[in-house]
């Protein structure tokens, strides 16, 4: 039996420039439910999850409309000017014995089988989704070709990453007076000298960051339901 007090963060203070669009891309829609609601989603039917926070921008309209958002196990915070500051406003939440389960909101293709993969880890080291790099790597000189990676040491990180929040808070702390680049929880992580546990995962797990992945999100999402049901 799990007796970890696992909390589920979830930063969605960001803009998403990239999808050209009138709203931040976590409130656009998909099979009549914002991308923000189909994460959500995920997280509130975990029994393991005990709270999920959400961290806004300051300056976000949209956020009041969305009546999931008042779910009592849903918590909102105001979010950084960064995804880590984000992260870290959210963590100020957290008690120091509770586990930090951080996902970006604009992956709403999350399946229960990785979720589940990804909380058997109790290593303090924590851990992450992420996929085997499948493609050829090529390291760029500007624009042109310096040399190719040999892709058998490479993953791509994906979310959730999960981690002690103590450890995690006092690791972005770290890095914010070090000024260094933190590009995801792990990152950090490995800035104080830890090495998570690669995670296997699903590549269907997408980021919504384009115009042309809705169309791919909603179509794994379909697949998804058209299996549960």
């Amino acid at each position: 039996m799990n007796t970890r007090n696992i909390v589920a963060i979830i930063p969605a203070s960001g803009v998403g420039s990239r999808m050209k669009a009138d709203r931040p891309k976590q409130y656009l829609r998909l099979l009549n439910k914002t991308i923000l609601e189909h994460t959500l989603d995920i997280f509130l039917s975990h029994p393991e999850i005990s709270k999920v926070i959400v961290a806004v921008s300051p300056e976000d309209p949209y956020y009041q409309e969305i009546d999931l958002l008042k779910s009592e196990k849903i918590k909102v915070v105001f979010g950084g000017e960064t995804r880590a500051k984000s992260v870290y406003n959210a963590l100020k939440c957290l008690s120091t014995n509770d586990w930090a389960l951080v996902h970006d909101a604009a992956r709403p293709c999350l399946k229960r089988s990785d979720l589940d993969n990804l909380l058997q880890i109790n290593d303090e080291q924590g851990a992450i989704l992420a996929t085997p790099a499948i493609d050829t790597i090529k390291r760029a000189n500007g624009l042109q070709i310096s040399h190719t990676e040999d892709r058998e040491t490479l993953w791509h990180a994906l979310t959730p990453q999960f981690f002690p929040a103590k450890p995690l808070t006092e690791a972005l702390e770290a890095a914010f007076l070090a000024n260094a680049t933190i590009t995801d929880e792990a990152s950090a992580m490995e800035f104080a000298g830890f090495h998570p546990t690669l995670v296997a995962g699903r590549s269907d797990n997408l980021k919504i960051t384009r115009p042309e992945d809705l169309a791919l999100a909603e179509f794994y999402l379909t697949h998804q339901t058209e299996n549960n049901s």
